[in-house]
């Protein structure tokens, strides 16, 4: 089957299209997937590099989330079927044409959405919605200031923070992207220059209840300076490249509370493997976020689609800060 591969830590270049055997299916837990498309994250970069939080061994295939169709599972599994259409996470291994993953983290997709809808619901909006439900206790009377609100993780912030009835402040860099933020069901959208009076202001000076983070780097330190006192800040990622230092006397007189989250924890991404024992929690939520999809209260959304051999281009257009939702590639010679 065809797969990139990844043959040394470096820049995209290290990958190529290659011909490798198909994935074998050893473990009764797992399940094979013949995929459509795949996503392509700020993460894939990181990882292709090794400068991820895991570094695969080499050689290995990139990618960690594709929809498509189980074609084969083991002997243990019994809520999954060949035929069934489904979203995968996976550590890597999801730009091939088929690849197998324990079926703790493979969600059916109902019949009514299209797989590129489905597609950015698991990684993006399930990071969202644990981050602000499990984390950060989200309520309908709480202000909800979002940053990187154009794309990812912070778009689907946006739209589950109005779903659970949030007043949603959604701050990202262009008016195309606030826009649609605002369409999406923000309230207000800002941009990231003086983050902080464009809060207040818009607050009756109070400031934000909870602050969602994907960027870091100086907007980090801003918006905590937008933050209500005893608001609850969640840090998730560094979408910036640069990693802020925490002011903790800032912290300390506001009373703030800072939540470092890694989603990764829920999914197997870390040494423990902690997979099977989420796996419950997380297909509830999961369920949760592809019935509001279903229903239109949800916009999962991928912006571009490159070919197997466009890694290369879809990472560029991540990086020019341009991308509205997601983008990914399209593995499956047909699409449906």
């Amino acid at each position: 089957m065809k797969a990139l591969v990844c043959k040394q830590f470096g820049g995209v270049e290290d990958v190529e299209l290659a011909t490798v055997s198909e994935p074998a299916l050893a473990d009764p837990h797992a399940v094979t997937i013949e995929v459509e498309f795949a996503s392509v994250s700020h993460a894939t970069g990181l990882m292709i590099a090794g400068q991820y939080q895991r570094r695969p061994p080499l050689p290995f295939v990139p990618g960690t989330e594709a929809v498509g169709r189980v074609v084969a599972c083991g002997k243990a599994v019994t809520r999954l079927r060949p035929g069934d259409r489904v979203v995968a996470i996976a550590d890597w291994g999801c730009y091939a044409e088929r690849f197998t993953v324990p079926e703790y983290t493979v969600y059916p997709v109902p019949d009514s959405l299209p797989p590129k809808v489905a597609l950015p619901i698991p990684l993006s909006y399930g990071t969202a919605y644990c981050g602000l439900v499990w984390r950060c206790a989200l309520t309908p009377q709480d202000t909800l200031l979002v940053l990187g609100a154009g794309a990812g993780v912070g778009l689907a912030a946006v739209e589950i923070g109005r779903q659970l009835g949030a007043t949603v402040v959604a701050c990202a860099s262009t008016e195309a992207k606030r826009a649609d933020a605002l369409r999406r069901g923000a309230t207000h959208a800002v941009a990231p220059q003086d983050l902080a009076a464009q809060v207040k202001a818009l607050t009756g000076g109070r400031g934000a209840d909870v602050v969602v983070d994907p960027v870091g780097g100086d907007l980090f330190g801003q918006a905590l300076r937008a933050a209500a006192p005893n608001a609850r800040i969640l840090s998730i990622g560094f979408a910036s490249g640069s990693i802020p230092q925490a002011p903790v006397n800032l912290l300390l007189v506001k009373n703030l509370t800072l939540h470092g989250f890694f989603f990764g924890r829920y999914i197997g991404w870390t040494p423990s493997d902690e997979r099977a024992e989420h796996a419950p929690a997380l297909q509830q939520v999961m369920s949760t976020l592809f019935q509001w999809a279903a229903e239109g209260k949800l916009e999962p959304t991928v912006s571009a689609v490159y070919p197997i051999t466009g890694l290369g281009d879809a990472l560029a257009a991540l990086e020019s800060r341009k991308v509205v939702g997601k983008v990914a590639i399209k593995i499956k010679e047909t699409e449906t």
